[in-house]
């Protein structure tokens, strides 16, 4: 690991395809958005000599040009992926986007990585989000370091940091999440800022000096030694305390001297088995710089500290009719299960996808078999079909590197993929499987389009299918009340990535309109309505009269028509006339333009003619009949009503469910959900919550979540109905 006394870079450069699942690294940069993680990548890749300058592909292109579309604040919003070589190893290194719609990316990342980097900024610490990550990794036992940058701050502080990080991280056991190594600060500048030059090694005691550009080891002078003999005391105690050796901390407290090579590889099985959380410090290189400070310990913990694909447990596998099946784990000779964990679209290429192969090797321009995920719900088809593979790469930038295979436990870019989605399994065509799927946020942001033109109307539907292939936390709706194509986003940021997409890359211009919810409207007491529909202007007139009564029903009972005719005054063949009649203007509405509901029609007389009567006479008359019973009576304008969870700290409790009572909802419950947090519970109307993700983050900072579910339609307050009849007078 990176404090091992005799430590070197050893091999480093440009990853390629891994022959042995034991020699790859597969790790995830986990934080909150600025905190400095793709600043972090660009540095490791220039000290493992993937980039001949900070930022820089060595064949032209940068690392973070991976992304194809920034945020406006120029932050990377997708997931992306760099691999590179070190001392033997090929780590994939995975940088997830930190803006918290982006949440899907992040699960993504978790998904294809087996370890996780937390990054936090000293300058901004910990927030709610990334704790919430934290969690998360735990319930799962990932193993996890956290890395702290922007040291060159003037309001950076590592030890306070390191303090807010064991607070943050460490409910459980503090004494977990300990530094490995302190920051050596220079002479301060004209600001009393003290930059930080280089690193000591609590458990070496050695001085890793970077001021030159390039790490050099050096012992430490006399009066440093002691300003780290408290912090290396508590480390070394916080390893022992999670080392398989019972008899070490016996020894270690009777005044032994544990060996160095001891404490690392009790640190590494440590961190390994996801007991153990070290901090690291990094700072990008200077300019004309080889390596950023603290990149070479990161690289070493990364290689001697993070597990290896093997010691994964496989996601369940089953055949795709749910068949239970057992696969070996991370085995390169085993049957292929790879899964697809991102999907781009290529300008010149095509469909991309960025493969995880847990089981078997994946080879160019074999056949493979595709297995869809179950998000039917959000415009994802199922799939269930055979395709040929593509060429493999290892993405770098703009460039991609050609593979000749891809083994159990490694990643790689797959081109031509065309039915393959976000989350589907690749097998081998003849024994097809399927992997349990991770689990995807809720988009719960409404975003109403329409097409711009009638070009745009043209390219339209193939333009939303390929956008929601790529992103399943993106769902498609074409809502049959209201007559709207809606995509469901996460957040504002990624309804605006969305459009920019469908624009850019899909060359289909949408307009943006208010988003509509499903109302309904009911009879509020009985009603009678004559409908006469009698003309005659030569040859075959028209000839219909029809009596009906209308009366409530509870909430639910949709549209009852019964028929109590006597004497054949409607013949029996019509009747069926009169009920389509009126389930047609039900379904038009007769106040507002919302469908009627929760009705029973009761047809009691009517009148007939021999020749003129006829079955477009009757409905015409049934729907007349309706809107004059409509004319006379109370209409009910309904509104559909959710049922909202949200789950929020503690300290927060109080402003959501004031801020729920703003929007006419009731809260019907609250239980604490442990670890700080309560579950509240209400019933909402829809048509407040259009924008409830966005201003739940605001008034959360991020740190609450919710799901919604419809429950029921009930009445509208009237000056609210009122306002929307007239709105629908007016547009008419």
């Amino acid at each position: 690991m990176g404090d091992k006394a005799n430590a070197h870079p050893g091999a480093a450069g440009r990853a390629t395809a891994a022959d042995h699942p034991a020699s790859v690294r597969n790790v995830v940069l986990v934080g909150h958005s600025g905190s400095g993680k793709t600043t972090l990548v660009e540095a490791l890749a220039l000290t493992a000599g993937a980039v001949n300058r900070a930022g820089r592909v060595e064949d032209g292109g940068t690392v973070s040009d991976y992304d194809e579309i920034e945020h406006r604040q120029q932050r990377s919003v997708q997931l992306s992926l760099v691999p590179v070589d070190w001392d033997g190893y090929k780590i994939n290194i995975l940088d997830t986007p930190g803006y918290a719609d982006f949440v899907g990316e992040l699960r993504a990342g978790l998904r294809a990585a087996d370890a996780a980097l937390f990054v936090v900024s000293a300058s901004d610490g910990v927030d709610g989000s990334t704790r919430m990550v934290w969690e998360e990794c735990a319930a799962v036992g990932m193993p996890r370091a956290i890395v702290i940058t922007h040291l060159e701050s003037a309001r950076s502080d590592f030890d306070e940091m390191t303090r807010r990080c064991a607070e943050a991280f460490g409910a459980d056991d503090p004494d977990a999440v300990l530094p490995l190594y302190l920051p050596l600060h220079g002479a301060p500048g004209p600001d009393g800022h003290a930059p930080v030059t280089g690193l000591i090694g609590l458990l070496s005691q050695r001085l890793f000096d970077y001021s030159s550009g390039e790490r050099k080891e050096a012992e430490p002078g006399p009066d440093q030694l002691p300003l780290i003999e408290e912090a290396r005391d508590r480390l070394i105690e916080g390893i022992i305390a999670e080392s398989e050796d019972e008899t070490l901390m016996d020894r270690y407290l009777g005044g032994e001297e544990i060996d160095l090579k001891t404490l690392v590889q009790d640190l590494e099985r440590a961190v390994a088995r996801g007991v153990f959380f070290p901090v690291l410090a990094a700072a990008p290189a200077a300019d004309g710089a080889r390596q950023g400070l603290g990149t070479v310990e990161l690289l070493e913990l990364v290689t001697g500290g993070f597990p290896t694909p093997l010691e994964r447990e496989a996601p369940t596998v089953t055949t795709p009719d749910g068949r239970a099946r057992e696969v070996s784990a991370c085995d390169p000779n085993g049957p292929l299960v790879a899964e697809v964990v991102k999907t781009a679209s290529d300008p010149y290429v095509g469909r991309v996808s960025l493969v995880r192969v847990f089981s078997g090797t994946l080879r160019p321009d074999e056949t493979v078999h595709v297995s869809g995920h179950g998000l039917t719900d959000r415009g994802h088809e199922d799939h269930d079909v055979d395709e040929r593979v593509g060429a493999l790469s290892a993405p770098f930038g703009k460039q991609q590197r050609p593979l000749t295979h891809c083994i159990a436990g490694d990643l790689a870019c797959v081109a031509k993929l065309s039915r393959a989605e976000t989350g589907d399994t690749l097998s081998a065509k003849d024994n097809p499987l399927l992997m349990e799927p991770w689990q995807m946020p809720d988009p719960l942001l409404p975003l109403a389009i329409q097409a711009h033109s009638k070009a745009d109307e043209d390219k339209l539907s193939q333009g939303l299918g390929r956008l929601v292939a790529e992103d399943p936390t993106m769902r498609l709706e074409q809502n049959q009340n209201t007559h709207q194509v809606v995509l469901w986003c996460l957040g504002e940021a990624h309804a605006d990535v969305a459009l920019e997409r469908l624009r850019n890359r899909y060359g289909v211009q949408v307009d943006v309109i208010p988003y509509k919810v499903s109302l309904r409207e009911t009879f509020a007491d009985r009603a009678a309505g004559r409908g006469r529909h009698v003309k005659q202007s030569g040859g075959h007139g028209q000839y219909a009269i029809c009596e009906i009564e209308v009366e409530p029903l509870p909430n639910g009972s949709g549209i009852e028509f019964v028929d109590k005719v006597v004497g054949g005054a409607v013949p029996r063949q019509f009747i069926p006339s009169v009920e389509k009649g009126v389930r047609a203007q039900a379904a038009k509405g007769v106040a507002a333009g919302h469908p009627l509901n929760d009705i029973r029609i009761t047809l009691l007389d009517g009148k007939a003619h021999s020749v003129d009567s006829s079955d477009a006479a009757f409905q015409t008359a049934g729907a007349l009949a309706l809107r004059e019973a409509a004319a006379d009576a109370r209409i009910h304008l309904l509104e559909p009503v959710a049922e909202v969870t949200v789950m929020v700290g503690d300290n927060y409790v109080g402003a959501v469910m004031s801020d729920l009572s703003g929007r006419r909802g009731r809260v019907v419950g609250t239980e604490q959900a442990g670890g700080g947090r309560t579950l509240v519970r209400a019933e909402v109307p829809e048509i407040e919550i259009g924008r409830y993700a966005v201003d739940l983050r605001s008034l959360s900072h991020g740190t609450a979540r919710f799901s919604r579910s419809y429950a029921r339609h009930e009445p509208m307050p009237p000056q609210i109905a009122e306002r929307i009849r007239e709105q629908a007078r007016d547009a008419s």
